[in-house]
């Protein structure tokens, strides 16, 4: 792992830098999504731990979220969004503790700590305002367009990752090893400037924001297709869906009409991506009848899992146990790992180390204890924000139902990891009724 940080900050920057992240901790919570963009250089994905920037960010605002507590400054959290975070904290409990292998579940324990429960909650606590809100969604289009600026760069002059034999596969500054990285971060990009965009339609609104965040949703439209990642695709094109038909279902019909009459041109006018993304869009198609190699890996994997769990219905066999047991419990014909290839790192086989499904991992490591405790929280999480999606909700709104289809055919792992954190803790700040909203809204003295 290579990760490069300041080693001594100025005294004056301290002085001025601490006050305002204690005044506005969404500082750090913004920050957390723009550190994503910093390169790890990272080529061992077997390693037990992966620390990047944004994990570093992400712990330095749970770190002053508990400070705030010792001062008295109480979040306003509701009791069902302490219980559904509970729950995930005691089903990876009991899954460590029945584990196959407890002391190598304990930094699954850990993670899983920080991804669902720590990170989400300290996120929730720092969006006191709508000017927090739309600090942190404006920090995901900004990491969005970086990333989407080197990927189309990659596309253009063929210093991408490798996909069909030929180096025009956008990665962004995440690399081959890290393949679906830019796609994730250009998806929540476009969603958030959509969804900023929408928010300032109708009286009062801000035009100029409205025209900029629409035309870098536009922007990024191409560096996701040229990124070639079905589910992130798909998983967009619902989030999308969602998000146009809470705000208007109107629109919904013209910005399809607008985003095929785009392609038209992009693709079959100026043949950008022309072959590889109408081969891409063909073979999502053919997924039950006549699945691709990465395709079938994936049914086996979540056959796997299945068999697995199976083998420990109740508590599961364990974070990080998965890797452990796939080959006791995997069909023969499953590939030993996938290939990745750049001007980087030249040609890999990557192992496939979970079952690219959190529902199905969730079920192999943490049983039916686990499946229940998640369910609880994303649906919670989405009926919540589904019934308050106004403003910035609506970017929660269209943020969560993108992880939540993502983790039908993906799972956590990866740099973006931390982003779903970010993006939890936005849908439980969206979700929360309104009296705990205004009760925050009147900070409490140190005292208190």
């Amino acid at each position: 792992m290579a990760l490069t940080l300041p080693s001594v900050l100025p005294r004056p920057t301290l002085r001025k830098a601490l006050p305002a992240l204690a005044d506005r901790p969404s500082l750090l919570a913004a920050a957390t999504v723009l550190l994503v963009c910093v390169p790890t250089g990272e080529k061992d994905v077997t390693a037990a731990v992966h620390i990047t920037a944004a994990d570093l960010a992400s712990l330095a605002l749970v770190a002053l979220t508990a400070v705030n507590l010792l001062r008295g400054r109480l979040p306003a959290i509701g009791t069902a969004t302490c219980v559904q975070f509970a729950g995930i904290v005691a089903a990876a409990a009991v899954a460590t503790v029945g584990s196959i292998d407890p002391a190598g579940s304990v930094t699954g324990f850990v993670r899983l700590s920080q991804v669902f429960v720590l990170v989400p909650a300290a996120v929730l606590c720092s969006l006191r305002d709508r000017t927090d809100q739309r600090l942190v969604l404006g920090s995901f289009v900004a990491a969005a367009l970086i990333q989407g600026v080197v990927g189309a760069n990659q596309y253009l002059t063929r210093t991408g990752a490798s996909y069909t034999g030929q180096p025009i596969r956008a990665v962004g500054t995440f690399g081959a090893l890290d393949i679906m990285a830019m796609s994730t971060v250009v998806s929540y990009g476009l969603l958030a400037a959509l969804a900023l965009a929408l928010g300032e339609r109708g009286p009062g609104g801000n035009a100029r924001l409205r025209r900029a965040m629409f035309a870098a949703a536009a922007f990024l439209a191409f560096p996701l297709a040229v990124s070639f990642s079905r589910g992130s695709w798909i998983a967009t094109g619902v989030a999308a869906t969602v998000l146009l038909l809470r705000a208007d279902a109107r629109l919904l019909v013209r910005s399809a009409v607008l985003g095929l009459a785009a392609a038209v041109v992009l693709i079959g006018g100026l043949g950008l991506g022309a072959s590889g993304v109408t081969d891409r869009l063909s073979s999502i198609g053919s997924v039950s009848a006549a699945p691709d190699q990465s395709v079938s890996d994936r049914y086996d994997l979540w056959a796997t899992a299945g068999r697995i769990w199976q083998d420990h219905p109740v508590q599961g066999a364990g974070p990080k146990a998965f890797q452990k047991l796939r080959d006791s419990h995997a069909p023969l014909r499953l590939s030993s790992g996938s290939d990745a290839a750049d001007s980087t790192i030249g040609f890999q086989r990557e192992p496939l180390l979970s079952p690219h499904n959190m529902y199905f991992l969730v079920l192999s490591e943490q049983g039916l204890i686990g499946i229940v405790a998640y369910a609880a929280l994303f649906l919670g999480l989405l009926v919540g924000c589904l019934r308050r999606s106004r403003g910035p909700g609506l970017a929660a709104l269209a943020l969560l139902t993108w992880v939540l289809v993502d983790f039908l055919y993906a799972d956590i792992g990866g740099t973006t990891t931390v982003l779903t954190s970010v993006v939890l803790g936005l849908a439980a700040r969206s979700a929360r009724p309104a009296e705990n909203r205004s009760a925050e809204s009147t900070p409490k003295s140190p005292g208190m």
